[in-house]
This record gives C-alpha cells, sequence and structure tokens, in this order.
C-alpha cells in the first residue's frame, strides 16, 4: 500500500512537472514523521532534516566539525569571554519577503529563550540579553562565559524564523514555517508528506539546483529501501545495517556513512511519577545490575552488522571527551544477580518497556527482553508510536524507554538538557546537585583538557555508578543511501541532508 501510494505521488508531480521546462523533483524517504516545524519548540532528529532544507542557522558545521557561517559571516569573542559580536550576512531575505537584519536575529534568539515550550532556552540560556550593534551586528551579553554557544548555534538554537510570520501566527508557526532557507515550505500532510520548493530570493540560490524537495515519513526500513530501488524515492536515510551488502551491489545506488554525534540508549524513569515506584527506579544497585545483563557487542553484531560502535557514554568512544577511566562494561549475568540480590530484590522485576514502531527498534528490544529475562526482568515491550512515545516520556508514563539523541558537536549538547535539575528533556527526573554543579562549570571552561577533567566525576557518578538517568548503549552509522542520479552529496556526522549544492540528473 505504501508502495503505491509513493508511486503514485511521484506520478502526481512527474505531470505537474511536463511542462516546457521539467522541473526537478527530489523524493526523500524518512524513517519516522517530524514532529512540529518550529525550531523553538522541535526536538525530532527527522524534523532538524526537514529544517536543513527551510531554515538556515547563524552558523553550520563543515566535515572537520568546523564552525562555519551561514547566516552570518563572523563572531568575535571578548577577552574575558562574556560577550559575543555576531557580523551578519547582507541581502538574505525570509520566505515572506522581510529582511533579514540585527532585529530579526535579536527576535528569534530572544524567541528561543522566552517562549513557552521552548526547548532551545537551556541550550543558550546563558545568554542574558541580545544587543543591536548596527543592522547588521548583534551583540550577545553572557551570564558568564559559555563554551558550548557558538556550537548551539549551529543547530536549532541558531535557527533565525521571520519575526513578522512568528507574530502573526504565535505558536501556531509550525503549520507554516517561514524562514530563510534554501527551500520554502509549500504543504504537510501528517503521516504522509511534507513538500518544499526552491525559494527564488535566497542569497545563495546560484547553489541550489533542485527544484522541490519531498519528504516522505516511511516507518518501515524496508519498505523505504524498496521504494528507492524502485525509483519512487531518490533518497533514504537510516535503511537497515543488514542491507548493506544489497545497497554496494545495486549499481543504480551510493550509499555514505559517518558514525553520528549522538548516543542510543535506554532512559529509566527515576523519579517522573508514580511509575519511578519500582526497584530499578529507586536503585543504583539494580540499575547496574540491569546494565550488566546487556551485551552491547550481540546486537551490534545481529541488528547491526557490526556497522555501528558501542559505547556507554553520551558521546562516542573515538570523541576526545570520552572517559577511558569509565570503559564499556561487559556482560556479566553471575554479578548482575548477585547485585539484585545486594539489593534486596526477590522475584522478578516486572518493566514497561517503551520502544518506536520500527524493526531495528523492535529486534533491539527483544534482545534485551531475552538478555533481562536470565538476570531477573521481566520486559513488558510497548510499541509505540513516535511522536506518541516522546509526549508518554514526557509525561513519566514509562519505566524503560529506547531512544536516541541524533548529537551535537560539542559534548554539553549531549548531556546538559538530559541529566541537569529540571532541564526539559531530563524524562527520568534524575537530579543531583553535584552533577549540575559540574556540567554547569564544564561551560564555562574552554580548553579541552581541562573540560574533560571537570566531566570526569560526573561520568562515574552518571554511567560508572549508574546513579543517572540513561544507559547509553551504541552509536550509529549514519547510513544514506542514494540514486546514483544525484550529485554532490556529502554526509556529515549530524546525519543532516543538506541540500545546496546538489544536483538531479535526468
Amino acid at each position: 500500500m505504501k508502495s503505491l501510494r509513493i508511486a503514485a505521488f511521484a506520478a502526481a508531480f512527474g505531470m505537474l512537472a511536463s511542462g516546457a521546462v521539467a522541473q526537478t523533483t527530489l523524493r526523500i524517504g524518512l524513517a519516522e514523521d517530524p514532529d512540529i516545524l518550529d525550531p523553538t519548540l522541535a526536538r525530532t532528529y527527522v524534523g532538524r532534516i526537514v529544517f536543513s532544507a527551510i531554515c538556515d542557522k547563524l552558523f553550520d558545521i563543515n566535515e572537520k566539525l568546523e564552525i562555519v557561517p551561514q547566516l552570518a559571516t563572523g563572531y568575535t569573542v571578548s577577552p574575558d569571554g562574556e560577550s559575543v559580536t555576531i557580523k551578519l550576512r547582507q541581502g538574505v531575505k525570509f520566505h515572506d519577503g522581510e529582511t533579514f537584519d540585527a532585529e530579526a536575529a535579536k527576535f528569534s534568539l530572544e524567541r528561543h529563550l522566552t517562549m513557552q515550550g521552548s526547548f532551545r532556552k537551556p541550550e543558550i540560556a546563558q545568554i542574558d540579553r541580545i544587543e543591536v550593534v548596527d543592522p547588521l551586528t548583534i551583540r550577545l551579553a553572557l551570564k558568564a562565559p559559555f563554551s558550548p554557544l557558538m556550537a548551539q548555534l549551529t543547530d536549532r538554537a541558531g535557527m533565525m524564523v521571520s519575526p513578522k510570520a512568528a507574530k502573526e501566527t504565535g505558536d501556531k508557526f509550525g503549520l507554516k514555517p517561514v524562514c530563510a532557507g534554501p527551500y520554502k515550505f509549500v504543504e504537510r500532510v501528517q503521516q504522509d508528506r511534507i513538500v518544499v520548493e526552491k525559494f527564488a530570493d535566497y542569497w545563495n540560490k546560484d547553489n541550489v539546483h533542485i527544484d522541490r524537495v519531498v519528504y516522505l515519513p516511511i516507518v518501515d526500513s524496508t519498505v523505504r529501501l524498496a521504494n528507492l530501488r524502485a525509483g519512487s524515492l531518490q533518497m533514504v536515510e537510516r535503511f537497515l545495517a543488514t542491507d548493506v551488502k544489497t545497497v554496494k551491489e545495486d549499481k543504480r545506488l551510493k550509499m555514505v556513512s559517518a558514525i553520528d554525534l549522538g548516543y542510543q540508549g535506554l532512559t529509566l524513569n527515576l523519579a517522573n511519577g508514580p511509575k519511578a515506584d519500582n526497584p530499578l527506579g529507586k536503585s543504583a544497585k539494580v540499575r547496574k545490575a540491569f546494565e550488566l545483563a546487556i551485551d552491547r557487542d550481540a546486537i551490534n553484531q545481529v541488528v547491526f552488522n557490526g556497522e555501528f560502535l558501542v559505547g556507554n557514554q553520551w558521546i562516542n568512544p573515538r570523541n576526545p571527551y570520552y572517559q577511558q577511566s569509565v570503559p564499556v562494561p561487559k556482560r556479566d549475568v553471575a554479578k548482575a544477580k548477585a547485585l539484585l540480590k545486594e539489593a534486596g530484590v526477590t522475584g522478578r522485576v516486572e518493566l514497561d518497556f517503551m520502544v518506536t514502531n520500527n524493526p531495528e527498534t523492535r529486534q533491539i528490544a527483544e534482545m534485551l527482553q531475552s538478555m533481562m529475562a536470565e538476570v531477573g526482568f521481566d520486559l513488558k515491550i510497548r510499541v509505540t508510536e513516535f511522536a506518541t512515545a516522546l509526549k508518554e516520556a514526557e509525561d513519566g508514563n514509562f519505566q524503560v524507554f529506547l531512544i536516541g539523541w541524533s548529537g551535537r558537536t560539542d559534548p554539553d549538547g549531549n548531556l546538559y538538557v538530559f541529566v541537569t535539575c529540571n532541564a526539559p528533556q531530563n524524562n527520568g527526573k534524575y537530579c543531583d546537585p553535584k552533577t549540575d554543579e559540574e556540567v554547569k562549570k564544564a561551560r564555562v571552561a574552554s580548553d579541552l583538557a581541562e573540560r574533560k577533567k571537570i566531566y570526569e566525576p560526573a561520568t562515574k557518578r552518571l554511567v560508572g555508578d549508574n546513579e543517572g538517568p540513561i544507559i547509553y548503549l551504541y552509536h550509529r552509522g549514519i547510513l544514506t543511501a542514494y540514486t546514483e542520479k544525484l550529485e554532490g552529496y556529502t554526509q556529515l556526522p549530524d546525519g543532516l541532508i543538506r541540500l545546496v549544492g546538489l544536483k538531479l540528473k535526468p
């Protein structure tokens, strides 16, 4: 049914493009349907993929993870580290024709900081005030030096929205986002498609060669790849690792891979409502037993064909911030059982195990269920639609949640919003003053070695002693496949699909 729907949709676009000058349309298969398309309120990885087409940021990253200009042209940091001056690009228009300038940049940043429900606020909360220096210059006055700031501005916190459109639509802005990216929003049909088209007044329009892009959420990875091979799609993100051989053998396709900046793991409910009242939520010793039941290498080999990288921290083992003093633990059933006994646990521990609805996730869940059963945990798998699962997690309606984070270039972006007291994505409701102090102190330091040393005790507490709300499992290889007719594509470790510079041959 899904294949037929996509084929029909493709045919419809083909007819639209059959005029004197044929339009090029790139159809991209997404693994999930994004949440709201408002950069202030959004939180999904697939949403970031769509945003990369419609909402330019102040800065971006390159293949070396260096910060590079986008809507800004450069920045300077004051000697005391307490202010940052940003120069803005001239001649930029929003999709509604409004001019992007210092006032617009100030509005967007203040919206991220003050809007009800903003997920960007904790990312840039160290900004005390934003000053307009001149029409193309803003100055960010900080509460204290804040080393992750520029990295945050390479993502949704740095996305600029049209003040006019945002004021007119308020919290409904995400239904028809108006930004300053290479493509402007056309339509969205929930769970079906998101359509964008080339913006004629884009500041870098000479490097935009594809007329229209259609994002199609197709949860089933097998169906997603089948549509790529059939020609109904021209690109798919996150195809199955077990399909790497199939993609490589298909001469009509190309593939790229990169270890992502984020992680996949198990979020545990420690103090978020009544469901936290269980041995796993109440005892770090039980959580250590839970982790020792896990064989990360087996999951990587069986589900991901060895293509991914196992890990136990919020950054991967190849990252310079990885703490070698807290290595990935090996499975130890005997020790796990002994820890449960020490914790006074008798009988089996039954747990509500929420997972999102895709084949790989379900397979991981079943492997974990089997591993845990040998130790004494009874995982009750509850398959839940992706956006619904995020809301369930916020509301505390879970005990264990298999979920990941797409990652940020600075380690703070993988940690702060998940483990500090009252942070918006701290769904397990972990709260520890020592951890808060250390994580905040690392935000002030700028030297890598110094910051890594600051992070070490927090790592030992959160991960080594299992006091934290997340058991990190592995780091994905970002697997992207596309037609050989698509030229110029480069995969960066953030997983986003950047469309500027791409060409699609007939």
